[in-house]
């Protein structure tokens, strides 16, 4: 998995990538990016779009100086964390974390 963070020098805008490698998707058929940036709704996810070599990527703007926890739903039904995050924080449910992306 990776995160790759490009920020523009026009506006107060960073296009980050995000990339779950075939091996970390455990065979899924569809990934789903969930996180404070779209509510965590579950009903509009920000769907990865599915790559030949089984990768999954999908790249989003988001607001400069701010911290965003997320996660990935792999096939609707197994929340994953990113390896590469930035920090790790408590979910609010028990021991879980969420992964943190920091611009």
């Amino acid at each position: 998995m990776s995160l790759k963070k490009q920020f523009l020098k026009s506006k107060p805008v960073c296009k980050v990538t995000f990339l779950m490698e075939k091996e970390a998707a455990l065979g899924a058929e569809k990934v789903d990016l969930l996180g404070e940036f779209n509510n965590w709704n579950t009903a509009e996810p920000i769907i990865m779009k599915k790559l030949k070599n089984g990768s999954f990527k999908v790249t989003i703007d988001l607001p400069t100086e701010n911290e965003f926890q997320f996660k990935y739903l792999l096939d609707g039904e197994k929340w994953v964390n990113d390896e590469s995050a930035d920090k790790y924080v408590n979910s609010g449910l028990g021991a879980e974390e969420n992964s943190v992306v920091t611009l």
